[in-house]
């Protein structure tokens, strides 16, 4: 399993209602519940968010964050999901990672 960042941006502020809050909410304790979600919440700036899922692909992951009510009614305009490659102090801050081992050719 992978590590997928979702950012959302772009909030129609003016679409924003306490059912579609209701379902939102719904769906990130879904995610939860089944594993899928690492972290999420808003930014500052009050017009993007973050999610950070758990998923086998990108595949998933897109699929993942479509099936929020958030971005199935446009809440959010603008949605972008990446594959996150963790870095910490288990695997050296990937020093041996090939994608850093590439860059030292």
């Amino acid at each position: 399993m992978s590590k997928f960042v979702a950012l959302l941006s772009g909030k129609n502020k003016n679409l924003f209602s306490e059912a579609l809050l209701g379902e939102h909410i719904a769906h990130l304790q879904r995610l939860d519940e089944s594993g899928k979600l690492h972290l999420c919440g808003p930014f500052k700036d009050d017009d993007s968010a973050i999610q950070i899922l758990i998923a086998n692909t990108l595949e998933e992951a897109n699929l993942l964050i479509q099936q929020d009510p958030f971005i199935q009614h446009g809440y959010y305009k603008t949605v972008a999901v990446k594959e996150l490659i963790e870095a910490n102090s288990g695997n050296n801050w990937l020093t041996n990672h090939p994608q850093t081992e590439e860059k030292r050719r």
